[in-house]
C-alpha cells in the first residue's frame, strides 16, 4: 500500500509536533511524516515521544526546514525520498502580544515574515509539484484571530487575517488541479506558543501611556480566564487537522471549538463592526458576559468547549 506523504512545518513543539507523532502513530500505518524544525537541536523530545507512543521507524522522519529562508524549504523538499508530497502542513507561525506602540520593528517584521511570507514561500515550493500531479491537500494552521480582531494582538491578527485571504483565493483557484486548501481554525490551545511570543509578553511597556498599561493588565486578566475555560489540549486540535485530511470533499474552513462562533457570526450579521467592537469592548475590559443582539448568549466563556469539529464550506 502507497502510504500518504505528509510534510508538516514547526514541529519543534505544540500543534505541529502533536500532529506529526498523531499520524506517524496512526494504527493504519497509512501515513509517512515528513517532520520540520527550524532547529535541529529542538528535535529530542518529538523523537522521544516517537519511541514512547512506538512509531514504526520508517514512519517519521525529521528535516531542517526555516520558513523564512527559501533555500531552507527548497533544501527540504528535495530530501523527501518519495518524491512528492500528498499533504502540506503549514504550521510554522509566531505571536506578538502587547500595544502597538510596544512592538520593535524587528519584532513585527519576523511575525509577518513567519506566519505570511514563510507561508507563501512554503506554497510556492511545493504547490508547482501537486498541480503538476493534479493532486494535493493543504492544511493550515489558522486562528480565530485570522476571524477577528482582538485587543492586544493586532500584528498577530493583521499575520492571520493574511492567511485568512492567502487561503481563500487559493481555495477557489486549485480545485481544477486536484488541490484542497483547508484552514484549521483554532482557539486557545495549550502549547508553548504562549512561551515563545516575539519580543515577550507586552513588548516594551514602558514607552506606553497609563491607560493603555492598565488596559492591558484587564486584557491579560480576561486571557488567563479565558484559558482556564476554554483552552484546547493540542491532541483535540490533532483530530481536527485528520477530518479534514480524511475528507472526501475537504471543507476551506475547520473549526477545532465552536466556543467563539458567535463573535465571528456577530462581525457578518452587522457589517458595520459596530456590534462586534462594543462587544469585544464589554467582554474584555468590562468583564461581562458576552450577549448578542437579540439577546441571545455568546460563548465567549461558559457552556461547552465544542470539541467536535464544526466543518464550513
Amino acid at each position: 500500500m502507497e502510504r500518504t506523504v505528509v510534510l508538516i512545518t514547526g514541529c519543534s513543539s505544540g500543534i505541529g509536533r502533536h500532529l506529526a507523532l498523531r499520524l506517524a502513530s496512526d494504527p493504519s500505518r497509512s501515513f509517512k511524516v515528513y517532520a520540520t524544525l527550524r532547529d535541529l537541536r529542538a528535535q529530542g523530545p518529538l523523537w522521544e515521544e516517537a519511541r514512547a507512543r512506538g512509531c514504526p521507524p520508517d514512519s517519521l522522519e525529521t528535516l531542517q526546514l526555516d520558513v523564512r529562508d527559501s533555500d531552507s524549504v527548497a533544501a527540504a523538499r528535495a530530501h523527501v525520498t518519495e518524491g512528492r508530497v500528498d499533504v502540506l502542513v503549514c504550521n510554522a507561525g509566531r505571536g506578538l502580544l502587547g500595544p502597538l506602540e510596544a512592538h520593535a520593528a524587528g519584532a513585527v517584521s519576523s511575525v509577518l515574515d513567519v506566519n505570511v511570507a514563510g507561508t507563501v514561500r512554503t506554497l510556492q515550493a511545493f504547490l508547482p509539484d501537486m498541480k503538476r500531479r493534479r493532486s494535493g491537500r493543504v492544511l493550515v494552521t489558522g486562528s480565530m484571530g485570522g476571524l477577528m480582531g482582538l485587543p492586544f494582538n493586532a500584528v498577530y491578527c493583521a499575520s492571520k487575517f493574511a492567511l485568512e485571504g492567502l487561503c481563500e483565493s487559493l481555495a477557489v483557484l486549485l480545485p481544477p488541479f486536484g488541490i484542497h486548501v483547508s484552514l484549521i481554525e483554532c482557539g486557545p490551545v495549550r502549547t508553548a506558543f504562549q512561551d515563545k511570543l516575539e519580543g515577550g509578553p507586552g513588548g516594551v511597556l514602558d514607552c506606553t501611556d497609563a491607560q493603555t498599561r492598565h488596559l492591558f493588565s484587564l486584557y491579560q486578566r480576561h486571557c488567563e480566564q479565558v484559558f482556564r475555560e476554554a483552552a484546547q489540549d493540542p491532541e483535540e486540535v490533532t483530530e481536527v487537522f485528520l477530518t479534514a485530511l480524511r475528507a472526501p470533499r475537504p471543507a476551506l474552513r475547520y473549526f477545532s471549538t465552536e466556543r467563539f462562533l458567535p463573535l465571528a457570526r456577530l462581525r457578518l450579521e452587522d457589517p458595520s463592526g459596530c456590534s462586534y467592537v462594543a462587544a469585544m469592548q464589554r467582554a474584555v475590559f468590562a468583564d461581562e458576559p458576552l450577549v448578542l443582539p437579540g439577546g441571545s448568549p455568546g460563548s465567549l466563556r461558559g457552556g461547552a468547549s465544542g470539541t467536535k469539529a464544526r466543518r464550513f464550506q
